[in-house]
């Protein structure tokens, strides 16, 4: 028994009591039900919204503990560890190095790189006994460049990555979808630093990859799209979005190529071609002008930290703030109402800047409509008749436009956001003074790229596309165990001491084997073995005394009857089928 642990790393010697016999001697985390914390529910509770949060409050994987913060119950914590495992191995792979930072951050770190003012409320704020403030940790860019800033001082010491898996804190104003939307959830979050841009472009794609094989390895399906930094600043992002029902992104895509783009970043591919009306004087109407379409033109004012936005647009489509955010190189952009306080349009001030998109190109009878009581523009020539500095892509894409990259036509999914990749460049280096000597001693300022995966997120998305209306159906390398085995009636002899016998002969196997030896109706059991979702159930029923078991998988419910001395082979050829 020594020689086992030995063999299996473990220190010391455990007793061979009932209890280490079930799971501990095999190196395996096998379990008796009626020994583990599994309080399923049979009522869908009222305020889950989602199929996640229904399906994993019914099975008993966590609990609510107050809005948007919950407990992982030992079964949700058996899947979020192999999430994080997967990881681990992934990003250990890719070359980084796995630390663990507090989640107490003091303000100070924050005020230097000028986020503590704009972050938002969503930052979780307080102070300690000494009026000093802190915030809880919401992502650690701050804390990182802090750590690194004295000690990759050269050029020598690059590249570096450093990730770390810990809970993050956002006051979110209204957390819902259970662990889709919390104010406490556990991310992994990883910081490259590089002397050149070269170097960050080649760990960009490093760790791009190693997400692909993650979010693959954990059976999600999902797109990684370009995506905007938004407060976390930098260039060159992609989000990887877990395709999703009730997921809060729009995700367009090319229905014949792997183009695909959050919804505000992807760009509209400009549609060449001369006007094809003549051009007529322009005239002021009294009231609201009615045209067609393809003739509408409406204007949107919107106000940055220094300057008003005046920006023109065919009215059926939809601007695009993000768009006019990036091409102003600004980091707040806020709409501004149209009321009587805001000039005409067509003579806005030589104080207003004036873009346009691109889309009015090809107007030349154009009809500008004012706001209730006020004029309206007819035979609007947009090159002649209005003030345009430049002309941009500022709309949103729509289903149906060609794809950016040429090939097929845009269509649109919903997605749940899992995972973002960012080249930080310089923004929080230079704010905090985080400088390496270069190879002719000169200081520069540490390149970062940032990296992200939502670990409770993705534990969510996963219940999103894996269940059917009993309960969940979890891909085989998260399952909490490989196999429920279930005896049907504990009370009879015979399949009592068949489950006993097999539950320890799959553990010393190597299965992961949650035994239900509950002295409850049949009825409960395979209720709650479907609610829980293991890939196989094995039935231990009225042929106990013949040796005979049945073997389904969960995904399908088909039952097939075996001999238990073939059971070890069957279980093997099922479990490769479980994807």
């Amino acid at each position: 028994m020594a020689g086992r642990h030995q063999r299996l790393g473990f220190a010391r010697f455990f007793p061979t009591s009932a209890h280490a016999a079930d799971y501990i001697v095999y190196g395996v985390l096998s379990m008796k039900q009626s020994q583990m914390f599994i309080p399923t529910l049979k009522e869908v509770p009222a305020d889950a919204e989602s199929a996640s949060h229904r399906l994993l409050l019914r099975g008993g994987f966590i609990r609510q503990n107050a809005a948007g913060i919950y407990s992982y119950l030992p079964l949700g914590y058996k899947v979020i560890k192999k999430i994080e495992a997967i990881i681990r191995e992934e990003m250990d792979r890719a070359g980084a190095q796995e630390l663990l930072m507090p989640a107490m951050q003091p303000a100070e770190l924050w005020h230097e790189s000028g986020r503590w003012d704009v972050y938002g409320p969503e930052l979780m704020r307080l102070k300690d006994r000494h009026g000093r403030f802190f915030a809880l940790g919401a992502t650690g860019e701050e804390l990182i460049t802090s750590l690194v800033r004295d000690s990759l001082n050269s050029y020598k010491k690059l590249p570096m990555v450093l990730y770390q898996i810990q809970t993050k804190y956002r006051d979110e104003k209204r957390p819902r979808f259970g662990l889709l939307r919390g104010r406490e959830f556990i991310m992994k979050d990883a910081y490259s630093f590089h002397a050149t841009w070269e170097s960050l472009d080649e760990a960009y794609q490093k760790i791009f990859h190693a997400y692909c094989r993650v979010f693959d390895r954990c059976g999600l399906k999902y797109r990684a799209v370009l995506a905007d930094s938004g407060a976390m600043g930098g260039k060159d992002t992609h989000e990887f979005q877990a395709l999703s029902d009730i997921g809060e992104d729009t995700v367009a895509y090319s229905d014949e190529s792997d183009f695909a783009a959050n919804l505000e970043m992807a760009p509209v591919v400009l549609q060449e071609g001369q006007p094809a009306e003549d051009r007529l004087p322009l005239e002021k109407k009294p009231g609201k002008e009615e045209a067609d379409e393809a003739h509408l033109i409406k204007a949107e004012w919107f106000k940055t930290r220094t300057e008003t936005v005046l920006v023109f647009l065919r009215a059926a489509d939809e601007v695009n703030d993000v768009k006019i955010k990036n091409a102003l190189a600004t980091d707040l952009i806020e709409p501004l109402s149209n009321d009587e306080t805001l000039p005409d349009p067509l003579h806005p001030g030589e104080a207003v800047r004036v873009l346009a998109d691109n889309g009015l190109k090809s107007v030349v009878r154009g009809v500008l409509c004012g706001v209730e009581g006020r004029t309206s523009y007819v035979n609007v020539d947009p090159a002649r008749d209005l003030a345009i500095e430049k002309y941009l892509d500022l709309r949103f894409i729509k289903e149906g436009d060609p794809s950016p990259d040429g090939k097929g036509t845009i269509r649109f999914a919903k997605g749940i956001e899992v995972g973002q990749v960012f080249k930080l460049g310089t923004k929080y280096s230079e704010a905090m003074n985080a400088e390496f000597l270069d190879a002719e001693g000169k200081a520069q300022p540490l390149i970062m790229g940032c990296y992200g995966i939502g670990i409770s997120r993705t534990l969510s998305a996963i219940c999103e596309q894996c269940h059917d209306e009993s309960g969940l159906i979890w891909p085989k390398a998260l399952a909490p165990f490989d196999i429920h085995l279930i005896t049907v009636n504990p009370k009879n002899g015979d399949q009592l001491a068949l489950s006993e016998s097999l539950y320890h002969k799959l553990c010393a196997k190597g299965f992961d084997v949650l035994w239900d030896d509950r002295k409850e109706r049949p009825g409960v059991k395979f209720a709650d073995s479907e609610l829980i979702g293991c890939p196989i159930q094995i039935i231990v029923g009225k042929k106990a005394s013949e040796q005979v078991v049945e073997l389904a998988a969960r995904g399908t419910k088909e039952r097939t009857e075996v001999q238990t001395d073939k059971l070890d082979q069957a279980v093997t050829e099922l479990l490769e089928k479980c994807y």
